[in-house]
């Protein structure tokens, strides 16, 4: 009887993507994104180990929304002081900062333990189309790849 292969940290190899969300809807593209830094798209995951890669987001500030969102989807915060909440609507985070929106979503969508708070590290979000990590040789995932996640 064969056994199952079980990776460890030192054996896995993490790959870097690049992943393009001009045009793409928001929601969709978060749950895309979560999948790939979790590793579902590999033969070797596991649920309790951390098997994904490095996903690199370009463009998060022309994402696109479907329906009223922009305008009626609100985020709450308090500030702890006595009438200090204070909310934002979507169009308003996605406009003074898409990065942030993209990796709170995102956040929201990975396991809420150790492994979620080790994964969210390895998102990397971009408003431009430039990036830093040209040297890591990412992988340019096309949107036709991408929407087939």
């Amino acid at each position: 009887m064969s056994k199952t292969p079980y990776f460890t940290k030192e054996t896995v190899e993490r790959p870097w993507y690049v992943v393009d969300l001009e045009g793409e809807v928001f929601g969709r593209a978060c749950t895309r994104i979560a999948a790939l830094l979790i590793g579902k798209n590999r033969p070797e995951y596991t649920p309790g180990q951390d098997c994904g890669g490095f996903v690199v987001v370009l463009n998060a500030d022309k994402i696109k929304v479907t329906g009223t969102k922009l305008a009626n989807k609100h985020y709450y915060n308090h500030s702890g002081y006595p009438g200090g909440i204070r909310h934002r609507t979507l169009g308003e985070r996605l406009e003074k900062q898409p990065e942030e929106l993209i990796r709170s979503a995102v956040k929201g969508m990975l396991p809420h333990n150790k492994i979620g708070a080790r994964l969210i590290t390895k998102l990397k979000v971009y408003s431009g189309s430039d990036h830093p990590h040209k040297a890591q040789n990412p992988t340019v995932l096309s949107a036709e790849q991408f929407a087939a996640l």
